[in-house]
């Protein structure tokens, strides 16, 4: 009979730990995924991914880039959840998702030998969260452990670790149920040696506390990264040998001599188009000139001429301090900001600098129009959205329009998270608000100049802000043992460059951090100055923005919705929304309102066009919920009529008795003689006994009327006269019929009060 070996697999499957943030890091292979070329199983607490890479078996052809493909997988069963949608299956991948698949890829696609041209996928599978251990995190180490122990030529490892700021301490990988909390939410990735990646959003946390916590970052870094190697010795396999490129010197001398009298008149353009028109035309010219003489090493030909371009862009900036377009190193390019642009949008912006040109537009809605959330995170709803599109005529060229890719939707979550900081709550401004940049003119860092226009947008729409948010984008050269920071590169400058590191805040501090590098990191030294180079920078944008708007505008577009916010008692919702949602819609309906949301806490936000719709629906909301008042008139409908008096319904499930002595100033023989069943009659509350019953009187109102005003119209117990009634839907009762238990709460929360 066979017998299965289980207990073999385990002479196969190696695991290691470490202690981070005061938690066990887990990593173990050999056990799954065996036909990858590196597979590693991360885990801390009960948070737990499949990292993989995989390397193809021969380079692409006819290409000049390396083919690396990252993604991160969420799949829902992780956090014990069903996905939405009718095929109730993962579909694409959520934003945060797509945002994790490119932490993943920035930190190991510059540690690939310059040559390597086989196609490298790296895929981190979630396999559960414990909603405490931050997946991503995990996601990038994992990564790294996978391309290590495998053939795949890494020049690695990385470490990545998260760092908060909670109770104004520096916390390494704070709980992920704790980052609401937290001031400081930076992710940082780095080799031993130096930081290679960075992402951050901050709640105006000053550059010298950013530039402390990157320290703290990487002192785990060079921890992780020594257990990683530690680990890649012991179960690693040798690495793939690449062959660089060859180099030809007679080609390379031919162009370097064609190019000596003519590339600078070319290159140093400040104009991105006529730039670009005259290096293509140079480029045509030197293959024409040189083609004959080259014929068999056209290719490389072509590639001679773009490492001259590059060269000399990088040299004349290290040397003499000069940039492409003439400016210093520090220079920002021109700018200018205008703001109310579209006559029908809620509120816009037009920011440009240089040839970079956004145009930000804000739409605000009712808090139903809150984005739903289907993801492994603990955020369900989401109140603040910033879209970014980036068309080809940006660019100046003609490709087919696609829907948002990677990129895309990287550069917009990083203008949201660097403008949330300043954005009221939702208590204080109860809207939802969506923001779009459309890029109109790229030569730059449009990803800041959405984070400026939708600022400026902001402040158009008279949405309130704690103020103006700016953002720059600072580049990287180095060589020779020299360095330059660049303030506000272009986009040649990011192409020719070391790094992009994207730096947005306040006045008053950060609100949000990237850098990506494509060289092997930088130093702390050198990150600290690019980050007070960039807040001078930064209030040199913010001075420019003030003088186009300054503060929010305290009147908003006549388009925009108007939100009234009431407070009802949390007992009483159910009054509002009524079987079914039958009364709701009855409200909106007969009001014409736009929208009604309702919070579990009694909070109330109608959302109307104008405020004659606001109030209508505002009073049969307070009339459904609102407490009988001595004393006030209430126009009601006689609901049963009795040998004694009337009953008329003054409140939804609310009535009280009209006694036959108090329908008219004279006597009444029959009560038919003044009141039947469904007529409307105007009546004041006299009383509310101690049992709930109300007292009515149309005989007060009548004199009121006349200006009799003895204020003779109590009634009393004695007045009443004939049987009473019992129960029975509510009837002389406040809010009748069944209850339950009352809780306490302040009288103008349980009229609806505390308008906004």
């Amino acid at each position: 009979m066979f017998v299965p070996r289980i207990a073999a697999q385990e002479e196969f499957v190696n695991q290691t730990q470490i202690e981070i943030g005061g938690r066990t890091l887990t990593a173990e292979t050999g056990r799954v995924a065996q036909q990858a070329s590196g597979a590693v199983t991360v885990r801390m607490g009960d948070t737990m991914l499949l990292t993989t890479s995989v390397m193809a078996s021969a380079p692409r052809e006819g290409i000049d880039f390396f083919p690396l493909t990252c993604d991160y997988e969420e799949k829902l069963y992780a956090a014990g959840k069903i996905p939405g949608g009718f095929i109730r299956r993962e579909g694409r991948p959520s934003e945060q998702a797509i945002l994790n698949s490119r932490l993943i890829d920035r930190p190991i696609r510059p540690l690939f030998p310059k040559d390597f041209r086989n196609d490298v996928q790296v895929v981190a599978t979630v396999l559960s969260v414990d909603q405490e251990s931050d997946p991503a995190i995990l996601a990038i180490n994992g990564a790294s452990l996978a391309l290590s122990i495998s053939a795949i030529p890494f020049q690695g490892p990385i470490g990545a670790v998260r760092i908060g700021l909670l109770d104004d301490q520096l916390v390494v990988n704070p709980p992920v149920n704790r980052m609401d909390e937290s001031k400081l939410d930076l992710v940082v990735a780095g080799t031993k040696e130096a930081i290679i990646m960075v992402e951050a959003g901050a709640k105006e946390v000053p550059e010298e506390q950013i530039v402390e916590a990157l320290r703290v970052a990487h002192r785990e870094i060079v921890r992780l990264c020594e257990w990683q190697q530690a680990f890649a010795a012991e179960v690693g396999k040798p690495k793939v040998e690449v062959a660089p490129s060859p180099k030809d010197a007679d080609v390379d001398q031919a162009v370097d001599q064609f190019l000596a009298a003519r590339l600078d008149q070319a290159l140093f353009n400040p104009n991105k188009a006529l730039r670009e028109s005259a290096l293509d035309d140079l480029k045509k010219e030197t293959v024409t000139e040189l083609g004959p003489q080259f014929a068999d090493r056209l290719p490389y030909l072509s590639k001679s001429f773009e490492a001259k371009v590059k060269e000399r862009v990088r040299g004349k900036i290290l040397d003499e301090g000069m940039r492409p377009d003439g400016r210093k190193t520090t220079e920002i390019r021109a700018i200018s900001c205008e703001v109310g642009l579209l006559p029908r949008t809620h509120g816009s912006a037009l920011f440009t600098r240089g040839q970079t040109q956004a145009l930000s537009i804000v739409t605000l809605g009712s808090i139903g129009d809150k984005q739903k959330l289907d993801g492994l995170g603990l955020e369900e709803f989401k109140r603040f959205m910033h879209h970014y599109n980036f068309p080809p005529f940006s660019v100046g060229e003609a490709r087919p329009l696609r829907s948002p890719g990677r990129r895309e939707i990287g550069h917009g979550a990083l203008a949201e998270r660097a403008l949330l900081p300043v954005v009221a709550t939702e208590e204080e401004f109860p809207y939802t608000i969506r923001l779009v940049t459309e890029i109109l003119s790229s030569n730059g860092s449009t990803s800041m100049a959405s984070v400026c226009g939708s600022s400026l947008a902001m402040m158009d729409a008279g949405v309130p802000t704690k103020g103006q948010v700016a953002g720059i984008a600072m580049g990287l050269i180095t060589g020779n043992g020299k360095v330059a920071v660049l303030s506000d590169i272009q986009g040649i400058e990011d192409a020719l460059g070391d790094m992009d590191f994207k730096v947005a805040g306040t006045r008053r501090g950060v609100t949000a951090m990237q850098m990506d590098m494509k060289i092997k990191g930088i130093s702390i030294e050198t990150m600290a100055g690019a980050i007070q180079q960039a807040k001078e920078g930064r209030f040199f944008i913010m001075d420019k923005m003030n003088a186009a708007i300054s503060e929010p505008r305290t009147a908003m577009s006549q388009y925009a919705p108007r939100m009234l916010t009431i407070q009802i008692h949390p007992d009483k919702i159910r009054e509002v929304i009524g079987p079914g949602g039958k009364m709701i819609r009855k409200i909106i309906e007969e009001s014409g309102v736009t929208s009604i949301d309702i919070e579990d806490d009694g909070r109330v936000v109608i959302g109307s066009v104008n405020g004659e719709s606001a109030a209508k629906a505002e009073q049969m909301i307070h009339d459904l919920t609102g407490e009988v008042e001595v004393g006030k008139n209430y126009k009601g409908k006689v609901v049963r009529v009795m040998p004694f008096g009337a009953f008329v319904q003054i409140l939804p499930n609310v009535d009280g008795l009209v006694h036959i002595s108090q329908l008219a100033e004279e006597r009444v023989g029959r009560v038919e003689d003044v009141a039947n069943v469904g007529d409307e009659i105007e009546v004041k509350v006299t009383e509310v006994d101690r049992q709930g019953r109300v007292n009515l009187s149309r005989k007060a109102v009548i004199q009121e009327a006349k200006g009799i005003t003895n204020g003779d119209w109590i009634v009393t117990e004695r007045d009443r006269g004939g049987p009473r009634r019992e129960g029975g839907g509510g009837g002389g009762y406040r809010g009748g019929g069944d209850r339950g238990p009352r809780r306490e709460f302040d009288r103008a929360g349980s009229r609806g009060g505390d308008h906004r």
